[in-house]
């Protein structure tokens, strides 16, 4: 089955966007490359009506009126890759957790090292909400939008989550 892809507006430029008719699989922020997106693998076809549904709930995420995705998802990962997303997953909107906490969430209290490299390896960041991990002090660590956008991302689920 061939991948497609599309792009998905957000306040850091257009986000692309890639899987089959039916899952997502991988969405990538925008390349430093000038022209504000990330660029599609040559072999795969541009389909904008098969992400419609992924690009309304990322705009509603982005106006602070979705608090959790409800896509059909694939990435690629690990058995290991996929429990730390799952547990990613699981961490509520507007919260955060240490890399540690993860690690002992899937039954693992000495991979903490570990949950941060499959953390950076996350192919859904934002819909897999990889940026509500942080540094066992509350400092921001590493995250492939950036580190600016990883503290936008956390300020916009603060600033919108109930009392």
């Amino acid at each position: 089955m061939p991948t497609l892809y599309s792009f998905a507006p957000s306040p850091f430029g257009d986000l692309l966007l890639a899987g089959c008719e039916s899952k997502l699989r991988t969405l990538l922020f925008p390349a430093a490359n000038g022209n504000g997106r990330a660029d599609p693998d040559p072999t795969w076809r541009r389909r904008d009506d098969v992400f419609e549904e992924a690009r309304s709930q990322l705009a509603a995420y982005f106006a602070g009126h979705r608090r959790r995705f409800t896509l059909a998802l694939a990435p690629d990962a690990t058995p290991f890759q996929a429990d730390v997303l799952r547990a990613l997953r699981a961490i509520p909107y507007g919260e955060t957790r240490s890399y540690g906490d993860v690690a002992r969430s899937i039954g693992r209290p000495g991979a903490a090292r570990a949950v941060g490299g499959a953390n950076a390896r996350n192919p859904l960041p934002i819909v897999i909400p990889c940026h509500r991990v942080v540094g066992t002090d509350g400092e921001l660590t590493g995250f492939g939008g950036g580190l600016a956008a990883k503290h936008h991302l956390l300020r916009l689920e603060q600033r919108t989550q109930s009392p």
